[in-house]
């Protein structure tokens, strides 16, 4: 969690514990609980106005799909097969070339 381990985390609660004491400690943490509840409360209502504004075109977009660290993990990081399917709509039948037979080629995609 953020780099940190439980020597950290330790070391983190016994200084709160010095600094605020054991009688305002619990309420400290109700107030960050609170905090943290109502910051993911506004972050779904945000996604939710973006998605309702944005119209049904975009009503099963996935933001986490736009992050770039995703993009990089999907499509390089692990495995191809399952990562992406790339495999074409409509796929025409395989066949191996002859030999001295052209290539197929598509003046659409140049």
């Amino acid at each position: 969690m953020f780099g940190m381990g439980v020597p950290e985390i330790g070391l983190i609660l016994v200084v709160a514990l010095l600094l605020f004491g054991p009688e305002r400690l619990p309420e400290l943490a109700r107030q960050a609980a609170g905090f943290i509840r109502t910051v993911r409360q506004m972050a779904d209502n945000a996604k939710n106005d973006l998605g309702r504004e944005m119209g049904e075109d975009f009503s099963d977009l996935d933001l986490r799909s736009l992050d770039p660290r995703e993009i990089v993990r999907r499509n390089f990081l692990d495995d191809p097969a399952v990562a992406r399917d790339t495999t074409p709509a409509a796929t025409k039948e395989t066949r191996i070339l002859r030999p001295g037979e052209p290539a197929p080629f598509d003046p659409e995609s140049t």
